[in-house]
């Protein structure tokens, strides 16, 4: 039995209220800090899952301090504020003011608006907090109130430089403050409700070390399928089951790479049957049949989902008659399926209360039926949820958990979780996928794939995405991707030859840099309104846009078996796919702000050509609701032409090469030092792409879809210049008992000094494992040696 190590800590004074106070050593590096009225010490979390392991903490008095110290982490509490020094007795950070102040009135009458700052230094990076769209690498400058909506999303965490997090424990709307880039200061957290003042400070000494303690609190990262780490392909919206076939068929047809189609909204036929969970559309009326083919075709089918219900359905009906439903306004407000919304035809769509056990029942219960009928992937969309017509008493409003302000920014985390744990419940012959709008803290345990919102389809749209991405895998969620090219795409049309959005160079090329970009997610996925997004819109084989676009996804399918050996390392080892790139060159400050380049693993340096290289950038300005207006959206661009050859020219772009290291140049193989930005060639068939001296890089084969074909006859490319590893991972692709035990790893090891490459003994078994396979070797730029594989230890000299 695992013994709780709590030391109580004299009560304190602050703002009229006695505050008592526990230091709690969950780990020898994670500590929770609590202060309270001496009622809540040891309330339990809703986020953390961890039970505290039992550490060896020794404690003592100096002078009118009372210090904790682990063998990794030492806690110094006095006069009531506490500092957290390493094991080498240096400062990490510590409070330097907090806020315990009683509400009056209202539905949290004798709860408190709590409130803490913390130390931080003038050149200390500040990373995480969430899905941010201001651009920022480093969130410094920032003076935000928190609270989840379509665009932004916030996990109450965030990880320094200094190779410590923080996870504030409060679900409420939180007002953070940092201070400005190069001026040293307090950062603050305010929360509106709270029983106590309630966080965890974890001392991972760098970024993965941080990510592992907060999974370690929060939960690991599931595996997910493989075909999910395949192309995606959606639009608003299929308007029928023969629309959608339509673009399967294409695909198969034209030989474009793709595992998933996903339907939008409105298969439920009206708003005031917004959300039923059946097709009730008559134009979906053989949806089982849709489905079948989708899947005779070797597709998933995903579908979207939503947190609300209209009056008319089924669903609203019985969230009513327990009083599960929330009162405020959200999408859609009219009943009537025009822009802008008629408000005198209200839709009466209502949210469900996503913190009722009741409720989450209700949801799976219809749910189940798409299940039933074959459905891959569900498409949870407006988990923030959506609030119009916002008034702030509309968070005083009551839910299962007490008031919603309480609760407010855990929503997101409530309904996905709701939805993960029923599947797991029942099924375990597929893998729950989930793409959802919005997410909190310890979300990653339900593998959910969290897109970054209704962003338009603008350069500077495009460019926010790279820190986006990269912070919230900060966070320590490692699945987030983006609708490719933006999904408000109106301000283009009219602009340019028949006013297609399709044929307007300015967005196709925005089009392919932003799919140069996505294939580097961990889900790939294009999705828009007002243009359609499937590639043979953009030409045909020989057009440089068409080839581009496909050779983005033929390149995604390549690296599948790398892909999915790094998914089995974000799972098992705490790992992440997109990687800041602080993470991996942390001595090299020119990383610690960089927003437009990350690593892709530990190997491959990924530099998005995120500035417009052949046309006139558009200026595009609108948010997830003025961007439905399109004429409005737009301000400045029109359409400019760019002829086949001008396609066909090759422009230079920057790059940084951190340093540290050599690279290699991924397209010529040329070897360049670390530590220096270059000028990089930028055609419009692909982005910039350099690997890491010292890698292994797997290649599979050229497939239709993930599984099409076994991996029998794999390259393996050494890039040479340092000694490397690789551990190849393969299980049965899509169920779950790779739990227990049922994968495989072959570890590869390359020798740089003797020129060796050693694939060592294959470790673990599954149904439908090779026994042999090929693996076709070589140093970049070199010639193949092939190597027979049995499953036994073999080297190969080079």
């Amino acid at each position: 039995m695992i013994k709780k190590t709590i030391i109580s800590i004299s009560a304190a004074l602050f703002s009229s209220v006695a505050l008592a106070q526990s230091v709690q050593f969950f780990t020898p590096n994670t500590v929770r800090i609590v202060k309270d009225n001496g009622k809540a010490v040891t309330d339990s979390s809703l986020v953390v899952i961890a039970k505290p392991q039992k550490v060896k903490v020794t404690k003592k008095n100096e002078g009118d301090a009372v210090v904790y110290q682990s063998s990794e982490l030492t806690v110094k509490v006095e006069k009531g504020l506490v500092a957290f020094y390493d094991a080498k007795g240096n400062l990490l950070t510590e409070e330097k003011s907090q806020g315990f102040s009683t509400i009056e009135s209202g539905p949290d009458k004798g709860t408190y608006k709590v409130s803490t700052g913390f130390n931080v230094d003038a050149d200390e990076g500040i990373y995480g907090v969430g899905l941010l769209q201001n651009g920022k690498m480093s969130q410094r400058g920032e003076n935000r109130r928190m609270e989840q909506s379509n665009l932004e999303d916030y996990a109450h965490f965030y990880q320094s430089i200094k190779g410590y997090g923080v996870y504030w424990d409060n679900y409420s709307p939180t007002h953070l403050v940092t201070p400005e880039e190069g001026r040293g200061g307090e950062l603050s957290l305010t929360s509106e409700v709270g029983k106590k003042i309630d966080y965890y400070f974890m001392y991972g000494k760098n970024a993965d070390g941080v990510i592992k303690a907060m999974r370690y609190l929060t939960g690991k990262v599931p595996m997910l399928a493989l075909w999910t780490y395949g192309f995606h392909q959606s639009r608003e919206r299929y308007e029928s089951s023969a629309q959608l076939l339509d673009v399967v068929r294409t695909y198969r047809k034209l030989g474009v790479p793709f595992d998933g189609i996903i339907q939008d909204w409105q298969y439920w036929g009206s708003n005031y049957t917004w959300n039923a969970m059946e097709f009730i559309n008559p134009d979906f009326k053989n949806a089982q049949q849709m489905i079948d083919e989708v899947h005779k075709r070797n597709a998933k089918f995903h579908i979207s989902i939503w947190a609300s219900f209209g009056p008319h359905t089924k669903q609203f009906k019985e969230l009513q008659d327990k009083n599960l439903l929330f009162n405020f306004e959200t999408w859609p407000q009219s009943g009537l399926p025009m822009w802008p919304p008629r408000m005198d035809y209200p839709s009466g769509v209502k949210v469900y209360d996503a913190y009722s056990k009741d409720a989450r029942d209700i949801y799976w219960k219809y749910l189940s039926n798409m299940h039933k009928m074959g459905v891959d992937g569900w498409w949870m969309d407006s988990t923030d949820p959506d609030h119009h017509s916002y008034k702030d008493s509309d968070l005083d409003g009551m839910c299962a958990m007490g008031s919603y302000r309480s609760v407010r920014n855990l929503f997101p985390y409530m309904t996905v979780k709701g939805v993960y744990d029923h599947q797991r419940a029942v099924d375990s012959t597929k893998r729950v996928f989930i793409l959802t709008r919005s997410y909190f803290a310890g979300q990653q345990r339900t593998g959910a794939n969290t897109w970054s919102g209704d962003v338009n389809s603008s350069w500077d749209a495009f460019r926010k995405q790279v820190p986006i991405c990269l912070n919230y895998t900060l966070t320590a969620n490692p699945n987030v991707n983006t609708d490719i090219s933006g999904f408000f795409a109106g301000s283009y049309r009219g602009k340019y030859g028949d006013g297609k959005v399709e044929h307007n160079p300015q967005f196709q090329e925005l089009y392919v840099r932003w799919m140069q970009f996505g294939q580097w997610c961990p889900m790939m996925r294009s999705h828009g309104t007002e243009a359609y997004r499937e590639i043979y819109h953009y030409g045909k084989a020989g057009e440089p846009v068409y080839d581009a676009l496909l050779n983005a996804i033929k390149m995604r399918y390549s690296l599948l078996p790398y892909i999915y050996s790094m998914s089995w390392q974000v799972s098992k080892n705490d790992d992440s796919y997109m990687r800041a790139l602080f993470m991996d060159f942390p001595k090299d400050k020119n990383t610690w702000n960089n927003n437009r380049q990350f690593m892709f693993g530990h190997n491959i340096l990924v530099c998005p050509v995120v500035n417009a290289l052949y046309t006139q950038e558009q200026i595009v300005k609108s948010d997830a609701m003025t961007g439905w207006n399109a004429p409005s959206a737009s301000t400045d661009g029109d359409g400019k032409e760019v002829s086949q050859n001008g396609w066909n020219k090759t422009p230079q772009y920057d790059v940084y090469l951190p340093a540290g290291t050599k690279w290699y140049d991924y397209w010529t193989n040329a070897v360049l030092d670390g530590g220096q930005t270059i000028k990089a060639e930028a055609p419009i068939a692909h982005s910039p792409l350099y690997v890491k001296a010292g890698s292994l890089i797997v290649y599979g084969p050229e497939v239709q879809y993930s599984n099409e074909k076994k991996w029998d006859n794999l390259d393996v490319v050494i890039y040479p210049g340092a000694d490397a590893t690789f551990t190849l991972y393969e299980d049965e692709g899509d169920n779950y008992n790779y739990e227990k035990g049922a994968y495989s790893t072959i570890e590869m090891k390359w020798n740089d000094k003797s020129k060796t490459l050693t694939i060592g003994k294959r470790n673990g078994r599954f149904d439908g494992m090779l026994t042999q396979r090929n693996f076709n070797v070589r140093v970049a730029g070199a010639a193949n040696k092939n190597v027979a594989y049995k499953g036994n230890a073999v080297s190969v000299k080079m």
